[in-house]
């Protein structure tokens, strides 16, 4: 059984709220839509639902994220034919989609963060649309 692979997740943030992130300090998260890309060389359904848990060690950007936000919906890309990176991407080309927090998610990459706000859910909800797959495939 494969169980690496990339994942995105779908927040819920209900108020304006700061939260300290770890070493990044005190970043402000606007009321709204969240969509986290991340991955996972083992154990992917795992770190999925460490991610959804409410209780657990802080370790990842994302944990602090997901302390004070509401999972609404996950997607996992077994064995995929692009990066993370690459789907990131593809997520951020969707009509609203903002980066909030320089470097979320993505210190061990050059890209300006893995994490995308949006405020209205329907644009967010696209990701688990299945012309989403359609524009991963055009990058």
């Amino acid at each position: 059984m494969v169980d690496s692979g990339l994942y995105q997740l779908l927040l819920y943030l209900p108020e304006n709220k700061q939260i300290t992130v770890g070493s990044k300090g005190l970043c402000n998260f606007a009321a709204g839509y969240y969509v986290y890309t991340g991955s996972a060389k083992r154990n992917l359904q795992a770190r999925i639902s460490r991610h959804i848990r409410r209780r657990k060690k802080v370790r990842w950007h994302i944990d602090y994220l997901t302390l004070h936000s509401v999972c609404l919906g996950h997607r996992a890309y077994l064995s995929p034919q692009f990066s993370e990176c690459q789907l990131h991407a593809a997520t951020l080309k969707l009509t609203g989609a903002a980066m909030p927090v320089k470097g979320f998610g993505a210190s061990d990459c050059s890209c300006f963060s893995h994490l995308i706000y949006f405020n209205l859910l329907n644009r967010s909800w696209m990701i688990f649309d299945s012309n989403f797959s359609e524009l991963i495939r055009e990058l």
